[in-house]
């Protein structure tokens, strides 16, 4: 399998180390980076081929991995139009670009796979949402998830609409998990704890209760019933963070999330691209 990712940046490098390590006589990697220093490194750690011209690189590849930044795709995209043609496999971790908007700038009945990764992935410890045109065929959902699994698990949606609902979950939901951290961290530093100690303290606590509950086959409200005692400290905290509506903000900031994820694809709730998903 021939792969070119068109476009650099922290998300494609991740993708290109799963791929890459160990190497595999089956996978070939291209990428094209107008960074030379960018291109330089890639080269030199990974042995791949680096390009400038996204054309040429995409010429004779099975797929085409578009790791570009949103504002940038229409100009990639209009170079690479009438060059990307069936067979090859289009797949996009670009935020806000839906399926229909990807085949009508490239031209011609492409199988398109859209994702939406989420920051875990530069550590392997990912989860990506995919969705795929109608016309991709089942090796090509295989390419596409190999690819994707290199750095994260996967996860597929049949309906292109619901990615707005990956992005304000997963795709957002680091940054949530950041903020907890913070604000808990803060907390132990007004109980009096050194400013070292509550961030480490704050730290570990959540990133164990992440892998306990990533590697639990029990959902987390078991999981939080089983600390939460009768009459203990934690019931005790519980019992603030109910009544204060913490249930009800985090549907909130979801809901907002979702929303700005539809506005930037430029959907409305209810609208669905016709020629766009199965």
């Amino acid at each position: 399998m021939l792969i070119t990712f068109i476009g650099g940046g922290n998300m494609a490098a991740a993708l290109i180390s799963g791929l890459a390590n160990p190497p595999r006589s089956d996978l070939t990697l291209r990428v094209v980076d107008p960074s030379a220093e960018a291109r330089e490194r890639l080269q030199a750690t990974f042995e791949l081929t680096a390009f400038t011209d996204p054309v040429a690189a995409a010429d004779g590849a099975d797929v085409v991995l578009l790791a570009v930044k949103p504002q940038t795709m229409p100009d990639v995209l209009q170079a690479l139009r009438g060059h990307v043609r069936p067979p090859q496999l289009v797949l996009s971790i670009a935020a806000g670009i839906t399926i229909g908007t990807l085949q009508r700038a490239l031209g011609g009945d492409l199988a398109v796979v859209r994702c939406m990764p989420n920051t875990p992935a530069l550590i392997g410890h990912g989860i990506t949402g995919m969705t795929a045109s109608g016309n991709c065929s089942d090796p090509q959902r295989e390419q596409a998830e190999r690819i994707m699994a290199s750095a994260s698990e996967v996860v597929w949606l049949e309906d292109e609409r619901l990615m707005d609902a990956v992005t304000a979950v997963s795709g957002t939901g680091p940054a949530y998990f950041f903020l907890l951290t913070e604000a808990l961290a803060n907390a132990a530093r007004d109980l009096g704890l050194a400013p070292d100690t509550a961030d480490r303290l704050a730290a570990i606590t959540c990133f164990g209760a992440g892998a306990m509950m990533a590697t639990s086959p029990d959902q987390a409200r078991e999981l939080r019933r089983r600390v939460t005692s009768p009459g203990g400290t934690t019931e005790a905290a519980m019992a603030i963070l109910e009544g204060g509506g913490f249930r009800d903000l985090m549907a909130r900031a979801v809901a907002a999330a979702e929303a700005r994820s539809r506005e930037l694809s430029g959907l409305r709730p209810g609208e669905e691209e016709a020629d766009s998903g199965e």
